[in-house]
């Protein structure tokens, strides 16, 4: 049997193309040129917004899009999800070119809570492709690749800026053009035959689930076994039962699966943190430019926010790659290291918010965000 990317692959079969295919689907979505300049572009003359009016509908709408895109990755098997994230990416910057006015900036920052939610998809397509041996290989490669199209986005950015003097209207066309071979990328995936929880049995054999439930197993079960043997037309009343019966166990071992991993004091220990500080994190990449444009107006002088965003996306992945390679405990120091580092974060968005100097907002920026990469991998 010749090599097939679309079925369970072991280390020697082909989890190059849906490798290579992913990793190019994340490095032209995250090359967006503009993102450094967008609070920028949002005050300027040709959307006139106020920073009041920034954000606030794109954080509410990734919060309630969290769980239902979860479930849905997983039942729709990541695929489509990727393309919808695709889509959503590219309804975002088609209409923060062209669209004017409050409602239609806010139905924007609802696409954009939509594209950034169902990044799940991104990061979870490709465990359900390749064996576990490759796991550890293929989730740097697409991590990578996502870290590695934002730094060439900022670059071009800041460089497109300073140096060529175009304008932040064409730095968004050049996203939008990134984001749209994403997306045409994104077709070309094989489609994934398993997922983590809704398709993980689609192969089994049905003879176990099929036989007549013994007595005192329950009325779910017996209710799937019912209508068993009353004529063909029962038939596929039989398969929407058993497929009904698949979906309420799978809510149900994640209900148990969620009892179970949270019972343990270091599990809810780095949730909580991880919670807490990918909220802080949001806040923080949301609104630093804002704090940016008043300590030092982008209208009346050269601003490097291209330059820091891709400086600190280099130097917290270079960070990311040492902390890798250290042979330690986390077990046994990791809350010590949680501790430490989210002091020193801490201390970087304080001296951000308080010395209205703009090189050392750049630089407190920089520090806070190698500081949280290294410590979600650790947590990881």
């Amino acid at each position: 049997m010749g090599c097939d990317a679309r079925t369970e692959s072991g280390p020697g079969c082909c989890w190059a193309l849906p490798t290579g295919l992913l990793c190019a689907y994340g490095f032209f979505c995250s090359v967006r040129p503009s993102e450094p300049f967008l609070t920028r572009y949002l005050l300027g003359p040709r959307k006139n917004l106020t920073e009041t009016q920034i954000y606030p509908v794109w954080t509410y709408s990734y919060l309630a899009l969290l769980f239902p895109v979860f479930l849905a990755t997983d039942y729709l098997r990541y695929k489509p999800v990727v393309l919808l994230q695709g889509l959503s990416l590219i309804v975002t910057w088609f209409l923060l070119l062209y669209a004017q006015g409050l409602r239609a900036f806010q139905l924007l920052e609802f696409f954009y809570g939509m594209g950034t939610a169902t990044d799940i998809a991104y990061y979870s397509y490709i465990y359900s492709v390749v064996d576990v041996d490759l796991y550890r290989k293929v989730t740097s490669y697409c991590r990578s690749a996502t870290l590695v199209g934002y730094t060439v986005g900022s670059v071009c950015g800041q460089l497109l800026v300073s140096l060529a003097g175009w304008s932040l209207f064409s730095l968004n066309v050049i996203s939008l053009t990134s984001i749209s071979v994403a997306f045409g990328t994104a077709w070309f995936l094989p489609m994934p035959k398993k997922s983590l929880f809704f398709h993980h049995a689609a192969t089994r054999s049905f003879s176990l689930e099929m036989k007549p439930p013994l007595p005192g197993t329950g009325l779910l079960q017996n209710s799937c076994w019912g209508r068993w043997g009353r004529g063909k037309e029962f038939r596929t009343s039989l398969g929407l039962g058993q497929t009904r019966c698949q979906n309420l166990r799978v809510l149900k071992d994640l209900w148990r699966d969620f009892l179970q991993c949270y019972s343990s004091r270091t599990m809810l220990c780095w949730s909580v943190w991880w919670a807490l500080s990918t909220c802080g994190y949001f806040q923080v990449i949301n609104y630093a430019q804002g704090l940016w444009e008043m300590v030092l107006p982008s209208q009346s002088t050269e601003i490097y926010n291209g330059g820091v965003e891709a400086a600190s996306t280099l130097l917290g992945a270079v960070a990311v790659f040492v902390v890798g390679h250290i042979k330690t405990s986390w077990a046994m120091w990791g809350e010590v290291a949680l501790a430490l580092f989210s002091f020193l974060i801490a201390a970087a968005v304080y001296i951000m918010n308080t010395v209205h100097n703009i090189w050392v907002c750049y630089a407190s920026y920089v520090v806070f965000r190698i500081i949280y990469m290294l410590l979600i991998t650790i947590a990881t």
